[in-house]
């Protein structure tokens, strides 16, 4: 039998399928899909340190092979999720890894303490697409000194494992990968969604409240597949893939790439059973092809 089990900083998963933040609520959502537990764990929708509302309607418009979002995190903030989202999800028989957000460092460093005590959140990925407002507005995640900055500070505070997610709306994701890596992040995730926009020619409006909007879905998988090979190449921790996965082949793409892990996200909401498909696909490859370990595949592709 085929062994999926991965390791993710101090994090054990029994195999390298995730699902990624903003895509699979809190899981709960998903229980009538799925048993949760064949999950290699579930990234949690994007927590604030303060409640958000979000961005006006619209805030999703579907695109070619993809879809286009400005949700603006909505969230109830961390005091809700640690008083009532928590207990309702602490029991469930995978990794629950908390997805965190702030327009500060101090506010991540601050929601990030809130997590600190919870004993069944044994990660936290920190999301740094988010605008740095005492920045001008330019997300953290774009800068070098930005991105090593906020996650400095948040690894002073957090002793589980921390996994960095990064944008690919910069000029080499390479460099941003490395700044994290030096302050500490135990993993990194990438790629998170890129920035587009959508035009109804009869209306002559955007269709987005926001004018831009990320974009995801199997139109990105192209170009987060390259990104996940350069910053394989480029660092020594741990990297998850996500970007247009569907199915079981192109979790193996993004593993061969140098993935330890992926995460599924927007063909969530086209099959929900997606990523339990993907984890028993990919035991199949590994099977047809007399592979010992999944771990065997990272960074395996062979060059021509």
């Amino acid at each position: 039998m085929a062994r999926l089990e991965v390791k993710i900083g101090s994090m054990q998963l029994r195999n390298p399928v995730m699902t990624a933040s903003g895509t699979f609520g809190y899981g709960t959502e998903y229980t009538d899909f799925m048993d949760l537990g064949r999950l290699g764990g579930i990234f949690v929708k994007g927590t604030t340190l303060e409640p958000r509302q979000g961005n006006d309607y619209p805030r999703m418009a579907e695109t070619p092979s993809g879809m286009l979002n400005a949700v603006g995190l909505q969230n109830k903030g961390v005091d809700y999720f640690v008083e009532h989202l928590y207990p309702l999800i602490k029991d469930y028989d995978t990794h629950m890894i908390v997805n965190v957000s702030g327009s500060t460092v101090e506010d991540y460093v601050a929601c990030t303490e809130k997590l600190v005590g919870l004993e069944k959140i044994p990660a936290i990925e920190l999301n740094i697409s988010c605008p740095n407002v005492k920045e001008g507005g330019m997300a953290f995640g774009t800068s070098c000194a930005s991105a090593a900055q906020v996650t400095r500070a948040v690894r002073n505070v957090y002793p589980g494992t921390l996994i960095v997610k990064l944008s690919p709306n910069v000029t080499d994701i390479t460099e941003i990968a490395r700044s994290v890596e030096a302050e500490g992040a135990d993993s990194v995730s990438l790629v998170n969604t890129f920035l587009g926009m959508a035009i109804d020619a009869e209306s002559r409006r955007p269709k987005l409240s926001t004018v831009t909007g990320g974009l995801s879905g199997p139109c990105i998988k192209p170009i987060a597949l390259r990104m996940v090979w350069q910053v394989f190449h480029a660092v020594k921790i741990p990297v998850i893939g996500m970007g247009g996965i569907c199915n079981w082949e192109d979790a193996i793409e993004f593993i061969l790439a140098g993935a330890t892990a992926i995460q599924v996200g927007t063909y969530n909401f086209i099959d929900p059973s997606a990523s339990v498909k993907i984890v028993e696909g990919i035991e199949e490859y590994l099977l047809r092809h007399n592979i010992a370990s999944v771990t065997d595949l990272v960074g395996a592709m062979e060059m021509v």
